[in-house]
């Protein structure tokens, strides 16, 4: 499998991070790729290749241009203020408030991001870009004919949306990904979001749309973050209508339920006629993860594998979530080496 990997993930590692009401080591941190890194070479799987210099045009496809421009230039924005600590939102455009964007960058935060536990430092947006430009390389091998490639990005993406970010999310790596693939003729692409959060971003981007399904599997926003997507009764809107399928499953899910779950998804992607697949690849399913809430173990990563293989269809698997870092490297080459 081609894999593709940018040492400048390391650009974006924010102190702190709020949980629980308290500031901790953000979850979301460096040595998650340390871990992937090291059981790769343990595998033998050691041909890693750089990502190609970004193309923008089609990361304008997916973002907002203002969105773009912001995260361009919020550091510089923010220190010019006075500000000397890291990029958190003090407030939100919340329910029942207005939709103007406000000047100055305090407002804007809250304008753009809709979580605050993402923090943004000196280095975030130069980290994303690199790590939209691995998704970007990943796709341009499928679309060149490579049965699969691996996208070993950092910081993630399915949270982001056309115009916020958050969830450690600044720009969609997998909504790229599945709108370069689009573009380079694949006519109908399919999205398998297997992550424990729902992918909230890239159901928005691609939701009034039918050239594009979208299928997750996840924690229900009853109890789980996101919160506020990821129903079973969202389906698309507009042109988009059916193309949008959730499954939400109960914290305390397991391999039996979490399997009955992971088949249904895949049978709605082949009854869609696919042309290609993008796999929002997180692993915060597993048992031990801190801040989710499924129990499968690491002896069912490689099933999932071997399950989304069984669609044989051109794959760009691109990492999201996993934060039992000690195991984050077993759990996802488990999943690459099945596949």
């Amino acid at each position: 499998m081609k894999i593709v990997y940018s040492e400048d993930h390391r650009l974006h590692f924010p102190q702190g991070e709020l949980f629980g009401g308290e500031f901790v080591t953000p979850f979301e941190r460096p040595s998650r790729v340390e871990y992937i890194l090291r059981e790769l070479k343990r595998r033998k799987m050691t041909e890693l290749m750089p990502p190609a210099k970004l193309d923008m045009k089609p990361v304008r496809k997916v973002h907002d241009k203002g969105f773009l421009e912001f995260l361009e230039t919020a550091w510089a924005e923010w220190t010019a203020a006075g500000y000397r600590g890291e990029i958190v939102p003090t407030g939100f455009a919340a329910r029942g408030m207005g939709p103007n964007k406000p000047r100055f960058i305090d407002g804007k935060v809250g304008y753009y991001c809709h979580s605050m536990e993402t923090c943004i430092t000196a280095g975030t947006r130069d980290a994303a870009l690199a790590s939209a430009s691995v998704a970007q390389t990943a796709q341009k091998l499928v679309a060149s004919g490579a049965r699969s490639a691996f996208a070993l990005c950092r910081p993630p993406g399915h949270h982001a949306h056309h115009d916020m970010y958050g969830g450690y999310c600044f720009l969609n790596n997998a909504a790229l990904a599945a709108q370069e693939l689009r573009d380079r003729g694949f006519a109908r692409v399919a999205m398998l979001d297997v992550d424990y959060h729902h992918g909230n971003g890239t159901q928005e981007i691609f939701y009034a749309r039918d050239d594009v399904l979208f299928v997750s599997i996840h924690g229900t926003p009853d109890t789980e973050y996101p919160y506020f997507l990821g129903y079973a009764d969202e389906r698309g809107i507009d042109a988009g209508e059916g193309f949008t399928r959730n499954f939400p499953l109960v914290a305390g899910t397991g391999w039996d339920d979490y399997r009955v779950a992971l088949a249904a998804a895949l049978e709605e992607i082949g009854r869609y006629g696919a042309d290609a697949l993008v796999v929002s690849l997180g692993v915060d399913t597993f048992e031990g993860d801190p801040i989710s809430a499924f129990k499968l173990g690491s002896r069912h990563f490689p099933q999932i594998g071997a399950m989304i293989a069984g669609l044989r269809l051109p794959t760009v698997l691109v990492l999201e979530g996993g934060y039992a870092v000690e195991e984050i490297g077993e759990n996802v080459v488990g999943v690459l080496t099945a596949f």
